[in-house]
């Protein structure tokens, strides 16, 4: 059983839960209990606490996630009717690889029920097992990590919250598409892993970027399977971390608004919040990341897979070699770009395929300048 390794919610916790408001987060949610597990059929979104901390470097005590619960399930929802389920913890196994086996089959399971797992962990390297478990799926992932740093390591380094990324790329079944860096900070990278990342035709996005603009990494978002976010990627004015002091990162709004993007991704089927310090502010935080998150989830627009043609406006795009193909959505005036399919090339894909993209992307082709991340898509769709 996929569950069979979660430890329930204790009745402690759960006595808090009857003293909260009739109308807050946490009266509304069903708890995996020591007499009662949730019904997965009826759930559109699962909770699962990870207490695996041994790949955060320096931060091996023991991961305590109750005031995130209580942070959490103390607000109140917005205008929702998906079912919340909340399966308990994972508790941290005699290895690590333990602990992913079981992180990864409970997720593999939930996604293969249309739930999606919201993942609080723990160190960012469960970012791993979750990855993991779409091997069952037989797909491409796109991963999409908010991070200050790319996490690569070197090939022999154990899995840990800094190299996880290295594993996605040489380990087999290799079934990462593309990976997306958001938030990231030149000085935490050394450049021959800025280059990397270029060579392997992968998106990253500096922190100033997003800071500035924030809409220009929706798209990303919207391609997205997986979403793992590494909470130093917020400054520690912001989340209250004071023990790995941060002094550069997104905002408490900033990382909120990335929360919303991934939660509103028709794409996104798993999402996970990692490297954090348990602190009462910080707590505070990941409850409000987890609120809007789920916020987003209920406003999406079911754009994906890509509907019938006749919800879409076409614009062609003439260049010097090619056309360029641009779809905008008359429900939610996004926009996509499509990738052709090139049958001179080993195409990954096999057929055509509608990247996302930004209004801003389509006028810059009106002025000869192909978006960047149409180029990597083309050069990745070939190797």
């Amino acid at each position: 059983m996929a569950f069979d390794y979660i430890q329930p919610v204790d009745a402690e916790f759960l006595a808090f839960i009857q003293e909260l408001n009739s109308q807050t987060l946490g009266r509304k949610v069903v708890f995996h209990t020591e007499t009662e597990f949730p019904d997965i059929e009826n759930a559109a979104i699962a909770i699962i606490g990870v207490l695996e901390n041994r790949g955060f470097a320096g931060h091996n005590d023991a991961i305590e996630l109750t005031e995130i619960r209580k942070a959490f399930y103390r607000q109140f929802p917005g205008n929702w009717d998906a079912q919340i389920v909340d399966l308990g913890n994972v508790v941290a196994g005699s290895s690590s690889e333990d602990t992913y086996y079981v992180l990864k089959t409970a997720v593999a399971h939930l996604i293969k029920n249309k739930v999606i797992p919201i993942v609080i962990g723990g160190s960012q390297d469960l970012t791993y097992a979750v990855y993991r478990a779409y091997d069952q799926l037989e797909q491409m992932v796109n991963v999409v990590a908010i991070d200050n740093r790319f996490d690569f390591g070197k090939d022999e380094e154990q899995l840990a919250g800094n190299s996880y990324l290295t594993k996605m790329i040489v380990e087999e079944p290799n079934n990462l598409f593309n990976y997306s860096n958001v938030g990231y900070q030149t000085y935490f990278n050394s450049q021959e892993e800025i280059d990397l990342v270029e060579k392997l035709y992968f998106d990253a996005y500096r922190l100033g970027e997003i800071s500035n603009n924030s809409t220009i990494a929706e798209p990303v978002f919207r391609d997205a399977d997986l979403v793992s976010l590494d909470l130093t990627s917020v400054k520690s004015s912001a989340s209250g971390n004071f023990a790995q002091f941060m002094p550069n990162g997104f905002n408490g709004k900033e990382i909120c608004i990335l929360s919303r993007y991934a939660g509103i991704s028709d794409k996104v089927s798993s999402f996970g919040i990692f490297n954090h310090n348990s602190t009462a502010a910080e707590a505070m935080l990941i409850a409000q990341i987890l609120w809007y998150f789920i916020e987003g989830y209920h406003y999406r627009s079911k754009e994906y897979p890509f509907g019938s043609r006749e919800e879409y406006s076409r614009y062609i795009v003439p260049l010097e070699d090619e056309e360029l193909i641009f779809y905008k959505s008359d429900k939610t005036d996004r926009w996509w770009i499509e990738i052709p399919f090139l049958t001179s090339f080993n195409n990954k894909l096999k057929r055509n395929t509608l990247l996302p993209c930004t209004y801003e992307d389509y006028l810059g082709a009106t002025n000869h300048e192909i978006p960047e991340r149409w180029w990597k898509a083309q050069r990745k769709n070939m190797v």
